[in-house]
């Protein structure tokens, strides 16, 4: 299973299409328009989320609530659009009285993508770099986490950290997997204890006030996963591989880490790996999980636990300085309507990449070709675990 976007930020529409999609599984427009809303949603965004109100539009692929075999076409429509018909036109000439964007943002892809394409004009580059592409995958990856949840397992994310607010954790290792989606999706910062939101909330006022943005950290987890799940005999069949390629794939991630992370670099490796144990009910399992549910680039049937870094957001209210690309004299970086903070939602497009990224591993084990096969192949696999423990 995979997926291609298309679209810009101030385009007519973000379109995505989805390949390798099994037939016979049930979609739910609905659902899709829930992960959607999550994305727009957290403390500290900006004014482009009241103009836009996502909902999705599947045009193909889809016949009666149920996949027919054939690629899904996903459109969401962008409502500011009408605002940008002139600046976006795809076809004329650029109006004279139009303000080209010549200031590139110190941070993000405006200077470095004018150089790479030839061009004196931001408005090219950013428009498709922007985060709002992603709200594409977000809906893309609706029909992953369909199929996921039909074959037991789950997805969720929450923010362990806004900026220097941390969420305290004894060991998220133990503790991740445990919390409540209704607790997570209450917060206004999708986190799962109150007195931490209200100080990230605090953390993320300062900053707007002073001009700034806020990065932070997140959690990604998966649980009801099958071990073995993956591969380990070439380099992109790992799981890790795979995984970090799409975290690192969503604009402004710096840093992913798989279980215990950069800590188990700084243990002796008795601290570090997780013992094998037998349940004779329901097979070999561990004691831990400081692996974070991968072991040589495969699931071990713990919960999958991912930490992503997310760094500030480019545009800030008080620019850093640029060189304008038209004058070549120093000057303030261009202002977009822009966030103070959104780790919230970039949690939930991290939950889209990991979700499509287990499907597709899902659908290289036990089939793609119909939903029925799939599950009698689950079936198959869960059996023969459950008879190798015994």
């Amino acid at each position: 299973m995979r997926y291609m976007t298309a679209g810009e930020s101030h385009g007519p529409a973000l379109t995505a299409i989805v390949d390798g999609v099994p037939a016979g599984l049930k979609i739910s427009e609905d659902q899709i328009n829930s992960d959607l809303a999550r994305r727009q949603a957290g403390y500290g965004r900006g004014g482009r989320q009241r103009i836009e109100t996502d909902k999705v539009s599947i045009t193909s692929g889809v016949r009666f609530g149920r996949t027919m075999g054939s690629p899904i076409a996903l459109v969401v429509a962008n409502r500011d659009w009408q605002n940008w018909t002139d600046r976006m036109a795809v076809f004329g000439d650029l109006p004279n009285d139009l303000v080209r964007e010549v200031a590139p943002r110190p941070g993000h892809a405006d200077l470095v993508g004018s150089l790479k394409t030839d061009t004196n004009d931001c408005r090219n580059i950013l428009e498709r770099a922007s985060a709002r592409e992603t709200a594409a995958r977000v809906a893309a990856a609706g029909i992953a986490r369909e199929l996921l949840a039909d074959l037991g397992v789950e997805v969720f994310s929450y923010v362990a950290s806004i900026g220097s607010t941390t969420l305290e954790e004894d060991d998220p290792m133990l503790t991740a997997p445990d919390y409540k989606p209704l607790d997570i999706e209450l917060s206004d910062l999708r986190c799962p204890d109150e007195a931490a939101t209200e100080a990230m909330k605090a953390e993320i006022d300062r900053a707007r006030e002073a001009g700034e943005s806020l990065g932070g950290t997140f959690r990604v987890v998966a649980t009801g996963l099958l071990p073995g799940v993956g591969g380990y005999a070439t380099a992109d069949e790992r799981l890790t591989s795979r995984l970090g390629a799409a975290l690192f794939s969503i604009p402004a991630i710096k840093g992913v880490e798989f279980g215990l992370g950069f800590q188990a670099a700084q243990r002796v490796g008795s601290l570090v790996h997780d013992p094998i144990v037998l349940d004779r009910k329901t097979g070999f399992t561990r004691a831990s999980n400081n692996a974070g549910g991968l072991e040589g680039g495969m699931t071990t049937g713990m919960p999958l636990i991912v930490t992503v870094a997310m760094k500030p957001i480019p545009t800030l209210m008080t620019p850093l300085p640029t060189v304008n690309l038209d004058t070549l004299e120093v000057e303030e970086a261009s202002r977009e309507r822009s966030d103070v903070c959104a780790v919230p939602a970039c949690a939930v497009v991290a939950e889209a990449e990991v979700a499509m990224v287990l499907a597709d591993a899902y659908l290289e084990k036990f089939g793609h070709d119909n939903m029925g096969d799939i599950k009698a192949a689950v079936k198959n696999y869960r059996q023969r675990l459950r008879t190798m423990s015994r």
